[in-house]
Parts: C-alpha cells; sequence; structure tokens
C-alpha cells in the first residue's frame, strides 16, 4: 500500500464522495429584499379589500404607517416601482378625514382637548377578536359617480367644523343620538348614516330592534355593518358631529304640531313665574321660566320648592300648551340660544350650601315671552330674533 502524502492525494481516493460538498445558499435576506416583501404585505392588504389601509386598528396602522414612509423616500419608491402594480406609491396625499385637517391647522385654532381625544387609539381589541365582530364587516369601496354628493357633503361639514358651526360631542344614548342623516366621528373619520335598517329582530327569547345599516364614510367606503355594531364602535371611540343650528331649527319643527290619530302629544310648553322670597331673584322684573315637560306640568313642579331649576322655590304656573311630535333637547337649545343675552345671572344655593346657576329663566317682558312661545308652536321662531336693547322681535 503506497502512503499518501498529500491532501490531493486523499481527495482523489474519496471513491464514495464523503468529502465531496456543495456550497450552502445563505438564508440572509438583502436589504432590497426585506423592502420589496414588507411591500408585498400592502399590496396583499389592497388586494383583500379594495383600499388602501386605514388607522382602524393597530394591525392597519402599521400598513398605514409603513406606506406613508415609502411615500417620502424616493429612493425606496425607485427600487419597489416594478412592484407597485396597484399606484399605491404614487397616490397623492388627500384630505380623508377630521384628523387631517386638524395637523394642516397650523395656528392651533381646532386644538382642543374635546376634538383630539378622537384620534387617540383606546381600547382597541385584538385582531381576533375583531374579525369575530361585525364591525370589521368589509366596506366597500363606491364609484366615483355615486360618491360625488356625499363627498360635497362631507366637505361641507368639515367646513363647519372648521368654523364653528358644528362641534363634535360626547357619543352616548343610542335611541336619541344615532339616527338616520346624522354625521359622526368614527376613529378619527366621518362617517354619514343614511340608513338605519332598524326592524325587530328575534335573539333567543326577546324581541330587540337592530338591522343592517347604510353607512357612508368619508374616504369613499360603504358598510352595511349591524346598527347595534355601528353604536358599540362609537361609544368606544366615536363621537357625535352636532347639527348647525339652522338644522336644529329645521329638525324641531319638520314634524311638530302636525297631528294626525296616530301621533300621541309628547309633553308641553310651560311659562312659569318664581315665587321666591330671595331678594336677589324677588327683585328682578319679568323674570320667567319657560320650559318643556313631558309629563303634565302641575305633576313636575309640585316639589319645586326643593329643586335647583325652580331656584328653590314654588312658581306660579301662567300658562302651558300642548304639543306634539317635539323633542325637549331641542326645544330647549333653541329657547337658551334665543334669549341668550337675558337669560338669568345668578347663583342660588341648596340647604348644604351648594352653589347652583340656573341658566332656565329669563330676563323678558310677558308679552314678548308670550309671542316667542306663539312663535315656537308655528315654527316661525327660526325668522326672528330678540333685540334685548330695546325689548322688541324683530324679522331676519
Amino acid at each position: 500500500m503506497s502512503k499518501k502524502k498529500t491532501l490531493e492525494d486523499i481527495f482523489n481516493d474519496d471513491e464514495f464522495g464523503i468529502l465531496d460538498s456543495k456550497p450552502k445558499n445563505s438564508n440572509v435576506k438583502t436589504e432590497d429584499e426585506r423592502l420589496i416583501e414588507s411591500f408585498q404585505e400592502i399590496n396583499a392588504f389592497f388586494e383583500k379589500n379594495n383600499r388602501e389601509p386605514e388607522a382602524t386598528n393597530v394591525a392597519e396602522f402599521k400598513l398605514l404607517s409603513r406606506l406613508k414612509a415609502l411615500r417620502k423616500d424616493a429612493k425606496k419608491v425607485e427600487i419597489l416601482k416594478s412592484y407597485d402594480t396597484h399606484n399605491l406609491l404614487n397616490s397623492k396625499e388627500e384630505v380623508k378625514s377630521v384628523g387631517d385637517i386638524l395637523n394642516d391647522d397650523d395656528l392651533g385654532i381646532l386644538d382642543t382637548e374635546e376634538t383630539l381625544s378622537i384620534f387617540k387609539l383606546k381600547n382597541v381589541p385584538s385582531s381576533t377578536e375583531r374579525a369575530e365582530s361585525d364591525f370589521t364587516a368589509r366596506r366597500k369601496a363606491m364609484k366615483d359617480k355615486d360618491f360625488e354628493h356625499y363627498e360635497i357633503q362631507f366637505k361641507k361639514v368639515h367646513k363647519e367644523l372648521r368654523e364653528g358651526k358644528r362641534k363634535l360631542k360626547e357619543f352616548k344614548d343610542v335611541e336619541k343620538n344615532l339616527e338616520e342623516g346624522k354625521y359622526y366621528v368614527l376613529d378619527g373619520v366621518l362617517l354619514f348614516l343614511e340608513k338605519d335598517g332598524l326592524e325587530d329582530r328575534q335573539i333567543g327569547d326577546r324581541t330587540r330592534k337592530d338591522g343592517r345599516t347604510i353607512t357612508i364614510f368619508e374616504n369613499g367606503t360603504l358598510s352595511n355593518m349591524f346598527y347595534r355594531s355601528l353604536a358599540k364602535a362609537l361609544y368606544n371611540n366615536g363621537s357625535i358631529v352636532s347639527d348647525t343650528d339652522i338644522d336644529a331649527e329645521k329638525e324641531l319643527f319638520k314634524n311638530a304640531n302636525i297631528v294626525s290619530e296616530e301621533d300621541i302629544q309628547t309633553g308641553w310648553i310651560y311659562v312659569l313665574r318664581s315665587k321666591s322670597t330671595n331678594p336677589k331673584i324677588a327683585s328682578i322684573n319679568d323674570l320667567y321660566k319657560i320650559g318643556f315637560s313631558s309629563v303634565d306640568v302641575n305633576e313636575r313642579i309640585k316639589n319645586a320648592s326643593k329643586e335647583s331649576t325652580y331656584l328653590y322655590a314654588d312658581v306660579h304656573l301662567l300658562d302651558k300648551y300642548a304639543c306634539y311630535n317635539m323633542d325637549a333637547q331641542k326645544f330647549e337649545h333653541l329657547i337658551h340660544r334665543f334669549f341668550a343675552d337675558v337669560c338669568l345671572n345668578v347663583d342660588v344655593f341648596n340647604d348644604k350650601g351648594k352653589r347652583i346657576t340656573p341658566r332656565e329663566w329669563f330676563v323678558a317682558p310677558r308679552p314678548i315671552i308670550d309671542k316667542v312661545v306663539t312663535l315656537i308652536l308655528s315654527g316661525d321662531i327660526v325668522d326672528y330674533r330678540y333685540d334685548n336693547t330695546n325689548m322688541v322681535l324683530i324679522k331676519k
């Protein structure tokens, strides 16, 4: 047997190929490969949902942030150009939400705790929980021609918010505050509830009102989520967009006192005078309370001396008027705005010394009060304003 002297002799004598080896491919991805893979996730989302990601949950928010960052990086856009099959990187920035408006508010005019709070992600369920909820009902993109009318209205609402004609309010009390034809903000996105879809639904042994809505979002999508699912989402992270004063007045008188056999009396407008012996109150001439009661007025005022709204004193009922189809909250808003300049400004104290500042009493001559109530009942009050200097009603 010959003696092997070199490594070459050893390799040449490897009959069974034990020493044969192949270079392994590296599993380490290049920076460009990682970039492409991250962008393909955004493409996959768009193909599945037919829309760009939004800030509606944590997973989507991450994709949205990634997309915005990519759009700002020209080098990355160039690398991804051949993979941008849905033109996502060339999209122009548009005002799509209330948040966009606030971000563009250089002077900070709109910066308030009330408005900024709607953009905080809070109480956000996990993706699994949300998948099991009807709230994740897929939003469908609307055709441009179908969305055109809504887009005009959304822009108008944004303008009215900036000008202070509308305000954002806390969402509560579903039956009163989730209505067809109203605007809301959900997760920073403006929406319009076109149809509530309410009908009686049998849930086990009980029946409750629910149904598929028609909900339009300002980004051009439409959802048919359940009414109660929408309500729950608004409770968690939503706001009401208030009506303008003009819209509120129109709504108040739309069906007021149009009486049919099916209508039920909803309450009474009443005019009261205080019997208070408090010098601060007794010394004020022409002091009256104009209110609305859903129960009989005499029953409502029987404990007046114990209630702050009646200045902790008995009252004298001057007049009451039956009303139909009138909303108490909207009525009170109208009265307070109409007589804002002559609202009683005095503090009263309860038996425990707690200070109360009533805002439901007004200083105006009785004939003016009577005329205003008449105009409210007819719906013509919207055409008038009160000149408190000359104590006369002036037609607008």
